[in-house]
């Protein structure tokens, strides 16, 4: 299936890019008021408060000589912190970056060390009139408190195989699936699951088939799961304590298409007495099916790609 939708980690880029161009300037227009104070530190520690509120976001700001020691006091907006004068911040994480010869560079999110946060730095080059170097302004940013330039990153739909316990793997042929609860009432348990998403509003629901329970989310209360056990999933009754629900206008899974998904996770359920299907999910929304087989390997893929490959496909490549 074609990726249109951007990566994760090209979504991260793109963010990064919008938030450098956000920090740039002030922090640029700072280091130039910067160098005429440079040797003087309390000169320096008014240059870098009055900058603090010219620079979006920013927790706080000092000033670093080229071997990364601190000149200034840390400047946050409750005032001066004059502790920090002589800090050695070499091995901090923004600084052990390609620093940059000319403009600003943003750092990789880290923990913080004091807040112990998720953090970014920008780390500003500071050079005199001449062109010499003299040293960095480095911009302290909360990342709770930076805006997100984007939309929500959406997760993009192929199909994706995730390696598991190894330990689980090595010892796959000296294991025989054992028969469940959920096994010897599957057909029942398969119904209920079906009826519950096709007519009572569940959206997502995982079927832990060795374990005989399933865990499911309600449209009517999206942000809690309901656990429910094996004497839930074979009683038909269950359906009467979930309201009536239109089916969902904008699932990409058609209604017609639950119960060959669910049937194709119970062939995976008999498939083999060593590999065999552990867990099986399904989200309406993002068009998922999830497999976490014996071997404790997983596989995420399109819930029409998983029809169309079919249980032979299991069967050459267990």
């Amino acid at each position: 299936m074609p990726q249109t939708k951007d990566t994760l980690q090209e979504s991260i880029a793109q963010q990064r890019t919008e938030l450098l161009q956000i920090m740039q300037e002030p922090l640029q227009q700072l280091a130039a008021r910067c160098h005429p104070a440079w040797s003087d530190r309390a000169r320096l520690d008014q240059v870098l408060s009055e900058g603090l509120k010219t620079l979006p976001f920013g927790r706080s700001l000092y000033a670093l000589d080229t071997n990364a020691i601190q000149i200034s006091s840390n400047v946050n907006a409750e005032g001066l912190i004059l502790a920090s004068f002589g800090r050695d911040r070499s091995r901090r994480p923004y600084m052990s970056a390609v620093l940059p010869i000319a403009g600003t560079l943003l750092s990789e999110a880290y923990i913080s060390l004091l807040g112990r946060r998720p953090s970014l730095t920008a780390v500003q080059i500071v050079r005199d009139l001449s062109g010499t170097v003299l040293g960095f302004i480095g911009a302290d940013f909360d990342l709770r408190d930076l805006p997100l330039t984007r939309k929500l990153y959406d997760e993009p739909v192929f199909w994706q195989q995730l390696k598991g316990d190894p330990s689980i793997r090595n010892t796959v042929f000296h294991q025989n699936r054992a028969e469940s609860v959920m096994d010897q009432h599957i057909e029942t348990v398969l119904g209920v699951i079906e009826e519950l998403m096709v007519y009572h509003g569940v959206y997502h629901v995982i079927l832990h088939f060795s374990s005989s329970r399933a865990v499911i989310w309600v449209m009517e209360d999206p942000y809690r799961y309901r656990l429910l056990d094996i004497d839930a999933l074979n009683d038909p009754d269950i359906c009467l304590a979930y309201p009536r629900t239109p089916y969902p206008d904008n699932a990409l899974v058609p209604r017609d298409r639950i119960r060959p998904v669910l049937d194709l996770f119970r062939k995976l359920r008999y498939m083999d007495d060593m590999f065999y299907l552990r867990s099986g999910t399904l989200n309406l929304f993002n068009g998922i099916v999830g497999l976490t087989f014996s071997c404790d390997g997983s596989h995420y893929i399109p819930h029409d790609e998983f029809l169309s490959a079919g249980y032979d496909f299991w069967i050459g490549n267990k």
